[in-house]
């Protein structure tokens, strides 16, 4: 984000592991993305590269046992920090990262979520809804903290849940959603960032 006189430079990078579409919906709706950065080779890198925004690939060495989460997570810090990176945008991102993430970037990583939280946290959260027998579910925007889905809510819309509802159809009809509220609420709080407090009048 460009800053003017008096703002706090805010620069956004994105982590991905997946298809791209929510870093897709990012891009299209304007917002510089500075860097992304993927965990293992996906198909968003591509969309970054095609939208010419520099990309780096931080590969996990395991998925298994073996996997180091605290070493990975510093490695991937490291990464951020070099390419000054201020807030951190999860765009469909599959590692779940230690505490020097949060400690590094402490309010600034953003997250978004299947359901209205604290309602239906975890990986199946639509499946989960469904199962539940609920008549809405939605989409949520918080503030990633260490705990999984957890965090200040920034934003929710409500996705209501229809007769003969399929997983894939639910789930879809939510990142129609999710695809809208995630960009303008990373615009409006790297607006208020870049802002700062206000010294009282």
């Amino acid at each position: 984000m460009t800053t003017e006189r008096g703002r706090r430079p805010v620069n956004l990078g994105a982590l991905v592991s997946g298809s791209g579409t929510v870093l897709e919906a990012l891009l299209a709706s304007g917002l510089e993305v500075r860097a992304v950065l993927a965990d293992r080779p996906c198909r968003a890198l591509q969309v970054a590269e095609a939208g010419g925004v520099p990309t780096e690939l931080v590969a996990r060495g395991s998925f298994g046992e073996a996997f180091d989460r605290d070493a990975y997570t510093d490695r991937l810090v490291g990464a951020l920090q070099a390419r000054g990176i201020t807030v951190v945008a999860m765009a469909g991102f599959g590692t779940v990262l230690g505490p020097s993430l949060f400690t590094a970037f402490p309010g600034r990583v953003l997250n978004t979520h299947p359901a209205l939280l604290p309602a239906f946290k975890g990986w199946h959260a639509v499946r989960d809804a469904l199962e539940a027998g609920v008549s809405v579910t939605g989409t949520t925007v918080h503030i990633a903290t260490e705990d999984v889905d957890d965090g200040p809510v920034l934003a929710q819309e409500e996705v209501p849940v229809l007769p003969g509802d399929t997983e894939a159809s639910l789930h879809e009809r939510i990142k129609a959603v999710e695809r809208r509220l995630y960009p303008e609420t990373i615009r409006r709080y790297m607006h208020q960032l870049a802002e700062g407090p206000r010294a009282p009048s």
